[in-house]
């Protein structure tokens, strides 16, 4: 006779196992919150990189989940570990290409994961750059170039999706603040009994800027090792840092030079300049919070403030977002995506 199982704490089942009408759902894991800081010494020059990796995994999960069975489970140490050696390897590039490494690596080299997606944050340093010394012969000797300061910029977003089909590369920016201190309206709008605001035809107009747009070049999967070009038949790897360069140089050129009539229309003529003017790009979601900065009442003090003196406020704020795109193309950058960053 069997002995009955023996009973685990209560309320707990004593063997694992699918539940009667219960099914599971997309599932990932992963490592997140991999800072990694990569150092290139070429003589007295030093170059700099620091990345934040956040990397999920999805795949043939289903009896880990049910059974408990971890044989199709990579650690997630091992995860991370991967990040460091593959920095030390391959060295980075670029975010966009360090995460094409990664994603590849992963659905490539184990059977049950599928699909990888790896998001990347790129901390900005300067080069601090000083005067050569004098030697002793009279002589200026050529400065070390091993100091940085950390950039008080945006942070840089690149992530990456890979599955056997092939990639998704987004990139992106996030906490890049700009102000206009003209050149901005808001009337015409719809009143109630409960609209206070005044139309205004000169106001600050400033935001921090969100933006990921996403590359509609079609680069291959898992199947392609660790390359992060377009393969051997489709041209070299693109330039993924003069990519971002020139899409961060269009958003600050069109919120500089559009007269905006309302913060959804500097938003829509941002997108559009970068679909514009940087090839490859499809779609390009923004997230625009409105900081308003208000003038202050100096009349109490018998002063005129002729928007000179102004109050800013961060909360609450205004929120604009959009997602703009190339005709034809289709939107799949989730709305949601933009507000995490």
């Amino acid at each position: 006779m069997t002995a009955p199982p023996v009973p685990g704490p209560s309320g707990t089942r004593p063997t694992p196992g699918p539940l009667p009408g219960v099914v599971l759902g997309p599932a990932r894991y992963g490592k997140a919150g991999n800072r990694v800081v990569r150092v290139v010494r070429e003589g007295r020059t030093h170059h700099l990189k620091d990345l934040e990796v956040s990397i999920a995994l999805e795949g043939d999960l289903e009896e880990t989940h049910t059974l408990g069975r971890n044989d199709k489970v990579l650690p997630t140490d091992t995860v991370r570990n991967t990040v460091y050696a593959f920095a030390r390897e391959h060295g980075i590039a670029s975010a966009e290409e360090f995460a094409l490494l990664l994603a590849r690596h992963f659905v490539a080299g184990q059977e049950s994961i599928h699909r990888a997606r790896v998001r990347i944050e790129e901390h900005l340093w300067e080069r601090i750059e000083v005067p050569g010394a004098p030697t002793p012969d009279g002589e200026v000797a050529d400065p070390p170039r091993h100091s940085f300061v950390r950039s008080g910029r945006e942070t840089r977003i690149a992530q990456v999706t890979v599955d056997a089909e092939g990639c998704e590369v987004l990139a992106g920016l996030t906490g890049l603040t700009v102000l206009n201190t003209t050149a901005s309206e808001f009337h015409g709008f719809v009143e109630d009994r409960y609209t206070t605001l005044r139309e205004t035809t000169d106001r600050i107009l400033a935001t921090e800027v969100t933006a990921l747009w996403r590359y509609a070049d079609r680069l291959p999967g898992a199947g392609s090792g660790t390359g992060a070009g377009t393969g051997p038949d489709e041209g070299p790897a693109p330039d993924w840092d003069a990519r971002w360069t020139a899409a961060r140089d269009h958003l600050l050129a069109a919120f500089a030079l559009t007269h905006s009539l309302s913060l959804q229309q500097t938003l829509y003529e941002m997108g559009g300049r970068v679909l514009t003017g940087v090839p490859g790009v499809a779609e390009i979601r923004l997230s625009l919070p409105n900081k308003h900065h208000v003038p202050f009442d100096l009349s109490p003090f018998g002063l005129e403030n002729d928007h000179e003196v102004h109050v800013a406020g961060d909360d609450p704020h205004g929120l604009i977002e959009a997602t703009v795109l190339r005709e034809g193309a289709t939107a799949r950058i989730p709305p949601d995506l933009v507000n995490a960053l």
